[in-house]
Formats: structure tokens, C-alpha cells, sequence
């Protein structure tokens, strides 16, 4: 069975980069321009004074550790697709699943903990910025679910394919991506309301 599989890096014909991981690699790279140009208005807007003061929510440390516990799941998922164990590869990526889950409803608690979503927009601005950038990342971690879920319903009504390597990959390398970009954006949080 491993004599027919096609290496997920390169292309075998081309021995170029798989063009769907090169197409997710110019996605991410989109995504970091985003998130660059809207934690440097928030450094732009406090730098000017007009942020007002915030406590971060709580909840947001319980995010993080659901998320970096997300990641663990999903390196596991690909460890047990690559050993050929569906079971094994159904339970990581419904626990992936559920833990990113999980992480939008903390998300949406800890929205409703802070002035913008109670109190109305532009009482404290860096309210507003820690919501839209929030948002706009939870908006890219439904994404992610999205395309898990597809993949975990096809994994029970399709046969189960080893030579589907690369798409694992790209939606593991996806998924530690968004998590990473959390993590990022809770560090600038934490540093800049301090």
C-alpha cells in the first residue's frame, strides 16, 4: 500500500511544491497582511490616546488553553492518518472539532464581558479593536470547523483514502496556523492593555 502513495510534499511529475499547499501558504501570508494591518492601527490609535483602558476577559486564558489543546488534537489526528488508523483519525479530528468549538463559544462570552457588546461601540475603542480583531480571527477558526466537519462527515460515508495525505496536512497546517495567530493576538492584548 505505501509503494502507490505520492509524496505530499512535491508534485512527483514536477518535483515542485503541491499547488494546494502552495495556494494555503499565499492564504496565510494574506492572513498575516490582515491581522499586521489591524493590530498596527490599534498601536497607531493608542499612540494617539484614544484607546481608554480594558481589562482583557478571563475567559480568554481558558481560550488559549483550549486552542493550544486543539493544536495537540490535531497533530494526532495526522499521526493517525499517516498510520492508517480511521478510528484513531475520526476521534482526533471530532476532538479538534469540539475543542474549536468550544474556543468560538469562549470567545463569545468573553465578547459579551467587555464594554462594546454592553455598553455600545466607541465608549472605549479598545473595546471595539480587541472585538473586530477577535472577531475576525473567530471568523477564520469557522472556517477551519467548517472544512473539519466536511472532512469528518466524509470520513465516515467515503472509504478511506491514504493518498489524501496532503489535504490532512493542509488543514493541520491551517489549524496550528490560526492557533498560533491566537496565541499572537493574546501576547499583543496582554502587552498593550497592560
Amino acid at each position: 500500500m505505501t509503494a502507490e502513495l505520492k509524496s505530499p510534499q512535491r508534485d512527483p511529475r514536477t518535483n515542485s511544491f503541491h499547488p494546494l499547499k502552495f495556494a494555503m501558504w499565499l492564504g496565510i501570508a494574506a492572513i498575516i497582511m490582515l491581522f499586521a494591518a489591524l493590530t498596527s492601527a490599534y498601536i497607531v490609535s493608542e499612540g494617539q490616546g484614544k484607546l481608554g483602558h480594558l481589562s482583557l476577559p478571563k475567559i480568554f486564558w481558558f481560550n488559549t488553553a483550549v486552542i493550544l489543546a486543539s493544536s495537540a488534537a490535531m497533530q494526532w489526528t495526522v499521526s493517525a492518518f499517516k498510520k492508517y488508523n480511521r478510528n484513531m483519525y475520526r476521534t482526533g479530528l471530532a476532538a479538534t472539532f469540539l475543542l474549536g468549538v468550544t474556543f468560538l463559544i469562549g470567545q463569545y462570552i468573553g465578547w459579551w464581558q467587555m464594554p462594546s457588546l454592553k455598553e455600545g461601540f466607541s465608549k472605549v475603542v479598545a473595546s471595539d479593536y480587541v472585538f473586530v480583531i477577535s472577531s475576525v480571527h473567530a471568523a477564520h477558526i469557522a472556517g477551519g470547523l467548517l472544512i473539519m466537519l466536511v472532512t469528518l462527515a466524509k470520513s465516515f460515508f467515503q472509504p478511506f483514502n491514504p493518498n489524501k495525505l496532503v489535504n490532512v496536512q493542509i488543514m493541520a497546517t491551517y489549524w496550528h496556523f490560526v492557533d498560533v495567530l491566537w496565541i499572537y493576538l493574546f501576547i499583543f492584548f496582554q502587552i498593550n492593555l497592560a
